[in-house]
């Protein structure tokens, strides 16, 4: 293949995310695999991960003979991407059929996979996961080959390590949400009980907390609740109904 600087490949990437932020980590990881493949040229790649830390799963490959190249190691337990992950560290094998580290593998194999190259993946500092590559030849791996593999396998860690912020920021945003969603029903009763009682706002909030605990209730229910007999002694309905 013709060398590839990384930063033009890292820069590649980034624009994934940027063009397409609507789609999910998986059309990303599908779509970073299809620009990689089609920039260095080998003949196909493909992403596998450890389903919580356990045995490494299929995620993305670009074609059939990568297909068969990820489940021929996934069913014996052993391949050079296997070994990438177990080792976290490069491995290639210039010649898969001919290679004594797994001699099993090659019966397994599409008939178009011979050389074959695995970096890992990390998040967190760990591996949790590997980028593969083939090639339909036997090909001598370069350290140009490595360099660029693991290039791309930083930035596919940078679109997990986003995709776990996002995800993080919308549970927050949905936490912070109903807490306010809660604070405003409890603003409402102690408005209600200081018209009521003629009760200043401390003195509202400290009985209504004082009831909440007496009856081992939520303060945010009992408001809910006073708000909702207010209701009715206007002669209107509770709340929700």
């Amino acid at each position: 293949m013709s060398y590839l600087d990384p930063e033009a490949l890292v820069a590649s990437l980034r624009r994934i995310r940027t063009e397409a932020p609507e789609t999910g980590i998986v059309q990303q990881l599908e779509r970073a695999v299809e620009v990689v493949d089609a920039l260095l040229g080998y003949s196909g790649a493909g992403l596998m991960f450890a389903e919580e830390g356990k045995e490494l799963r299929y995620l993305v490959a670009t074609d059939d003979p990568g297909r068969s190249l990820e489940g021929a190691q996934l069913h014996l337990g052993q391949g050079p991407c296997v070994s990438a992950y177990e080792q976290d560290a490069a491995v290639t094998c210039a010649d898969v059929r001919a290679d004594p580290r797994w001699p099993e593998l090659a019966a397994r194999l599409h008939p178009g996979v011979r050389a074959v190259a695995g970096v890992p993946v990390r998040l967190g500092g760990r591996p949790v996961g590997t980028l593969n590559v083939y090639q339909s030849t036997p090909y001598a791996w370069t350290e140009a080959d490595v360099q660029t593999l693991h290039a791309y396998a930083d930035v596919i860690e940078q679109l997990l390590i986003a995709a776990t912020a996002a995800e993080e920021k919308t549970v927050l945003a949905g936490q912070l949400q109903h807490a306010l969603d809660y604070r405003i029903l409890i603003e409402r009763a102690i408005g209600y009980l200081m018209g009521k009682h003629d009760l200043t706002a401390a003195q509202a909030f400290t009985g209504l907390r004082k009831r909440a605990r007496d009856s081992r209730r939520k303060v945010a229910d009992l408001a809910a609740e006073v708000l909702g007999e207010g209701a009715v002694g206007a002669g209107g309905a509770r709340p929700g109904d």
